[in-house]
């Protein structure tokens, strides 16, 4: 069982975990940090996911690093793109070497007499099982479990004669050229697929049981290729990254103060890019309001060309059965498919399915509080990266990894070698994921809480973020400072329920 020490453990190699060590490397320079990464190469999300179409959502202005321009042309990126991205990051700040592929992280548990962490892995290459101890764990493997979607119980699918795919396991070898598919779903990854998939399918019908707000968008940005005419690209690239922040904060504003306003102008965008007489209120007029859910991004208006040329259709229903040839609906019409795709939904795993215990006390997740929406009451030098629901998640991710720098360099500075949140004397908690989504409300009992009010309460509001994890004082009333406690080991202090 092989050991050793490092200042800071990064869990994940993804999006959030490269650009974590990139600012390591930029603002501590003098500490030592490992990557512990449990599949087999860097990238995370954008490396595991191969369905025909995968893009982001966001614009790659805010999605990519705040440190490492987007130089791509298309401002709404293909996963290829986006994997390069994160890969060359890794190159350019020295951070592919300090990468362990192929290490899952199985359990940490925190020592208060030595103010170190002990984390378990298990290599799945070699079945050899590891430990190592450090002075910080940071948490930066998202909330979505990657071995298994969610995939409801859909009767008689086992009669079904044609194939049956997840998006999150998608085949190397599946040739949908000439098919008749079916999509069910209605979110990111649905409206992603059926434009793509309609390019070569003989036809291709987005089966959903409720509609979403989907909104297009153009896949360049015209202000960036504008400025990048005139500007080097390190001076451009901040200008676009905040106009389009901005534009992303109004948009979240005027969606919560004025729903209605809101809904008609989406519902009228989509009217005008779909043929006359379409039934927009049927297929694209959600029962919730706007930002309740995600809206679903579709460049360049991509599945509303489909469905304009006849590549593709919506079909508002449920599914009464799986039949031999396709699926049967609750209104009795049946769909004839060759190929079904089950785009509907992720499950939620949180730190990566890694337990935590404190002094030999076991944390229980739903019980915590969380502090800046990084850190967990009762629990020490430990952070975790959620980005956000309503923009970009880097945008977060950037604000987290920073923010855990200016913690690192504060306890060097003051001599102390332990930071451990508290949760709020009083006041409501609720969930930390505010969306109604289903993969949410799924999972949402067994995820951490937030308070009604700073320093524990989430805003969703990336300028005001800035100010408080850039700017803010590090010594609140939800944090405490202090050395190792070597009479404490076993027992558990006041100011750190994790019950």
């Amino acid at each position: 069982m092989a050991s050793d020490h490092i200042d800071v453990l990064i869990v994940g190699a993804g999006l959030s975990g490269v650009g974590a060590a990139c600012h390591l490397r930029r603002n501590c320079p003098d500490k030592t940090y490992a990557v512990l990464e449990a599949r087999d190469a860097i990238g995370g999300t954008w490396d595991l996911f191969r369905y025909p179409g995968i893009r982001s959502d966001s614009d790659m202005f805010t999605l990519g690093y705040s440190f490492k321009p987007w130089t791509d042309p298309k401002a709404i990126a293909d996963g290829d793109a986006i994997r390069r991205y994160v890969r060359e990051t890794a190159r350019e700040y020295g951070v592919e070497e300090h990468i362990r592929f192929r290490h899952r992280v199985l359990r940490a548990e925190w020592d208060s007499a030595t103010a170190r962490w002990t984390v378990h892995a298990h290599r799945d290459d070699t079945g050899e099982d590891v430990v190592l101890t450090c002075a910080f764990l940071f948490a930066c493997s998202g909330y979505y479990r990657y071995d298994a979607g969610y995939t409801p119980e859909f009767p008689g699918a086992e009669r079904f004669a044609g194939e049956l795919v997840h998006p999150q396991h998608w085949p190397e070898d599946l040739d949908h050229t000439g098919k008749r598919v079916v999509v069910i779903g209605s979110g990111a990854t649905a409206v992603t697929l059926v434009p793509a998939m309609a390019e070569r399918a003989a036809h291709v019908t987005m089966l959903q049981r409720s509609p979403t707000y989907v909104i297009s968008l153009p896949s360049r940005d015209v202000v960036a290729d504008a400025l990048r005419r005139w500007l080097p690209a390190k001076a451009a690239y901040p200008v676009v990254r905040w106009k389009n922040v901005l534009l992303g904060t109004v948009n979240f504003q005027l969606s919560r103060r004025a729903p209605k306003l809101v809904r008609s102008l989406l519902l009228r965008a989509a009217k005008g890019r779909l043929p006359a007489g379409y039934d927009v209120d049927r297929h694209f007029s959600p029962r919730y309001d706007p930002w309740d859910q995600r809206l679903c991004v579709v460049p360049d208006g991509d599945l509303f060309h489909a469905v304009r040329a006849g590549r593709a259709s919506v079909v508002t229903d449920t599914v009464d059965t799986f039949t031999e040839r396709g699926v049967r609906l609750g209104s009795g019409e049946e769909l004839p498919a060759d190929i079904v795709v089950t785009a509907t939904g992720l499950n939620l795993l949180a730190l990566g399915g890694m337990t935590l215990a404190v002094d030999g006390v076991d944390v229980d997740l739903a019980q915590t509080v969380a502090y800046k929406g990084m850190m967990l009451s009762g629990v020490p030098n430990f952070a975790m990266t959620i980005g956000y629901t309503n923009a970009s998640w880097t945008l977060k991710a950037d604000l987290v990894a920073t923010y855990v720098c200016r913690l690192l360099r504060h306890l060097d500075a003051t001599g102390q070698q332990v930071v451990t949140p508290v949760a709020p004397g009083s006041g409501a908690l609720v969930p930390l994921i505010d969306l109604k989504s289903g993969y949410v409300l799924r999972s949402v009992d067994a995820l951490p809480k937030q308070g009604d009010r700073a320093p524990w309460r989430l805003h969703q509001n990336y300028a005001r973020d800035v100010l408080l994890m850039k700017r803010g004082r590090l010594v609140d009333e939800g944090i405490r400072f202090s050395r190792a406690t070597p009479a404490a080991a076993g027992a558990r202090t006041a100011d750190a329920p994790v019950a």
